[in-house]
């Protein structure tokens, strides 16, 4: 069976190429899985909805994202880890791509320059079939692989021209360009009118661009304090803080334009966990867990004549790390919470930054008279 005019991209390398209108030539015999994929663009190409060609990645999303809070004395930043391991934002969604004219003068352009142009994430059309649907109003198929069924998409006159709305295509989450699972975004570009969300269960939600957020959120990355630092002596207790204000709520917030949707996500540090990388060792509290106090720190600092105190926050170490240091571990827990549109609001999974240190620990050294 052949698909005139269309092709299809099935192999990870294909899927994992980009989205291109107005490319140099490309060739197919018809047969899906048989064809030869667009080359790639340059990566400092960027497109929007109102540009004659377009030139944008699978994973080139329109959501627009903006940092606040977070800021740090060090300006040292990381992505956080969720400790659900089976927890992970969205593979792919349906966003607004394209306006009427601006759909026109990508597919003009196209006839000019020659190539494919896409219509979701993996499939790929010549002009001809763009202008057949598009602005002839000819059905085609819409060929849902993941699930394994067909459905026919109604065309459209003129591109829709005079009309108040934007045609909505497919993108996947950056780095799962070749996931079987962006399959499930498999319509191809459709008309959805202005003020309105597509009935899909693929389409985009606040909780979507909270989970969006998540993804880009980060976390100052800065090593506890240590009293005695670096080197500690066997059975003395080595004290571990944060000084108030190290560490501040970090909010992202993420709008789809054109939409009306947008989430805020918030990561606020809860604890503080210890592993000393010894079974050699004790910590306060026993269970390795510091919680933050209500002023923002962690733990409580060392002053002189506490050497022989314990530590609401700290470790013993019970014997001398022998060539080796040992490696402590010190990681936050970030509760994330988030808020959107409509009133929307809801809980992620906690998210977690580690950081080590090298602990050299020593025995007590005594003099004998």
């Amino acid at each position: 069976m052949t698909f005139p005019r269309r092709v299809l991209y099935w192999s990870s390398a294909a899927v994992a190429a980009s989205l291109i209108w107005g490319a140099g030539p490309a060739h197919a015999d018809g047969t899906p899985g048989n064809t030869t994929a667009p080359p790639p663009p340059d990566d400092n190409v960027q497109g929007n909805a109102n540009d004659s060609t377009l030139l944008a990645s699978v994973s080139q999303s329109r959501i627009q994202v903006t940092h606040s809070g977070g800021g740090t004395e060090q300006g040292s930043m990381d992505e956080l880890t969720s400790v659900d391991p089976n927890w992970e934002p969205p593979v792919c969604w349906y966003e607004p791509v394209f306006t009427p004219e601006a759909l026109k003068s990508a597919v003009e352009n196209l006839q000019k320059n020659g190539g494919l142009g896409a219509v979701n994430a993996h499939e790929w059309w010549t002009s001809g079939i763009f202008v057949d649907h598009y602005d002839k109003g000819e059905p085609q198929d819409n060929f849902d692989l993941h699930a394994d069924r067909n459905s026919t998409a109604e065309g459209y006159k003129n591109y829709n021209i005079g009309k108040d709305g934007m045609f909505w295509r497919s993108v996947v989450r950056k780095g799962h360009e070749s996931d079987t699972r962006a399959w499930d975004c498999g319509r191809i570009m459709f008309w959805q009118d202005a003020g309105t969300i597509p009935d899909d269960p693929n389409a985009p939600t606040p909780e979507t661009l909270a989970a969006y957020a998540y993804d880009k959120i980060e976390v100052p990355k800065t090593e506890v304090e240590l009293k005695p630092a670096a080197k500690s002596t066997v059975n003395l207790p080595t004290w571990v803080w944060l000084d108030r204000g190290t560490f501040k709520e970090v909010s992202v917030r993420a709008e789809l334009p054109g939409t009306g949707l947008w989430a805020e996500t918030t990561a606020k540090p809860v604890a503080l966990h210890l592993e000393p990388g010894t079974d050699d060792a004790e910590t306060f509290p026993a269970s390795g867990d510091c919680e933050i106090n209500d002023d923002g720190s962690i733990g409580t600092p060392y002053t002189k004549g506490s050497a022989d105190k314990t530590p609401p926050c700290g470790i013993r170490y019970l014997r001398a790390s022998a060539g080796d240091p040992y490696e402590l571990t010190a990681s936050i827990t970030w509760q994330i919470s988030w808020e959107g549109s409509g009133g929307a609001r809801g809980d992620l999974p906690d998210g977690t930054f580690e950081t080590t240190q090298d602990m050299t620990v020593q025995e007590i050294q005594s003099i004998n008279r």
